[in-house]
């Protein structure tokens, strides 16, 4: 079916707000946020509070709906200055589902690492390969972001390890951790959808009785990683550094993503307080930064 797709430029302050306007008031049927970059922000942050810089919000709706009663709504909202920036365009119609699929191919990360999708065959047997259907929740390996840490992963000493992987999304990282050979990985995240997305890829690729799944509010007392992987956006992480600090084992490991390259030192610095920061890697402007304790 043709759908019709409103696009509004929005600040940090009310983004959020104009997210839940466009879905409870007027009607739409989808809402994304974009970043200043340009990228989607698709998945629920591990945190209390989401927090972007300059957003952009794109609101998808049936070509019959009636944009005149959008607009109306959005005119008479406190949340929007009388000149808000906006556009509304006719979208393709197309197999969105099917589309996406054919653009998700099996990837090499580092020396031995292999993401595939669950409908395609593994291109390397003796590889270490981890099957992957993402579902509703985010994570397929192919923004910088999570090759960053899935290459990192690969270059680790995994054997007997306990892995936490903090806002574990789709469960990517993992379920790679586990194929490398972690004794256990304990996934966090705050999106119910991405715990269920987690738990059927592990099922997938016969690993589920090592993962332990949970909520914030849910996870063990005093839990602590020899690896601790966190691959979310720059504001929760400094946020949340004292949460995530207390996560790692002594002498353990932290890798953290999600990260611009303008962002990338302001967030090591949350960390250099306990840890070692490693020297910063950068990749199309989003970054990995590393650390370890002791």
């Amino acid at each position: 079916m043709p759908w019709i797709q409103i696009k509004l430029n929005a600040t940090e302050t009310n983004a959020e707000a104009i997210g839940d306007m466009l879905m409870e008031e007027a009607d739409a049927l989808s809402v994304t946020f974009l970043d200043a970059k340009d990228t989607p922000v698709f998945e629920p942050l591990p945190g209390e509070t989401r927090l972007w810089g300059d957003t952009d919000i794109l609101a998808l709706y049936d070509a019959e709906a009636d944009m005149d009663s959008v607009m109306g709504i959005l005119k008479a909202s406190p949340l929007l200055d009388d000149d808000f920036a906006y556009k509304i365009e006719q979208l393709e119609d197309k197999d969105w589902e099917r589309a996406w699929m054919d653009n998700f191919k099996p990837m090499r990360f580092g020396e031995r690492l292999w993401i595939c999708p669950s409908w395609c065959d593994v291109p390397d047997e003796n590889a270490v390969n981890v099957m992957l259907d993402p579902g509703l929740a985010f994570g397929t390996g192919t923004h910088p972001t999570t090759a960053l840490c899935l290459e990192w992963l690969d270059s680790q000493s995994l054997e007997g390890k306990t892995v936490i992987d903090f806002g574990c999304g789709s469960g990517i990282l993992s379920l790679a951790a586990l194929k490398l050979g972690a004794d256990k990985v304990i996934g966090i995240d705050i999106d119910p959808q991405a715990l269920q997305a987690s738990k059927d890829n592990a099922e997938r690729n016969n690993v589920a009785d090592r993962l332990e799944l949970f909520l914030p509010q849910d996870q063990p007392e005093n839990i602590q990683g020899d690896i601790v992987v966190a691959n979310i956006l720059a504001g929760p992480l400094r946020e949340l550094a004292p949460v995530i600090k207390s996560l790692i084992a002594p002498q353990g490991r932290l890798a953290m993503s999600g990260v611009l390259d303008t962002q990338a030192e302001s967030v090591a610095d949350c960390y250099r307080d306990t840890m070692t920061v490693d020297q910063i890697t950068e990749r199309e402007e989003w970054c990995r930064i590393t650390a370890h304790r002791g």
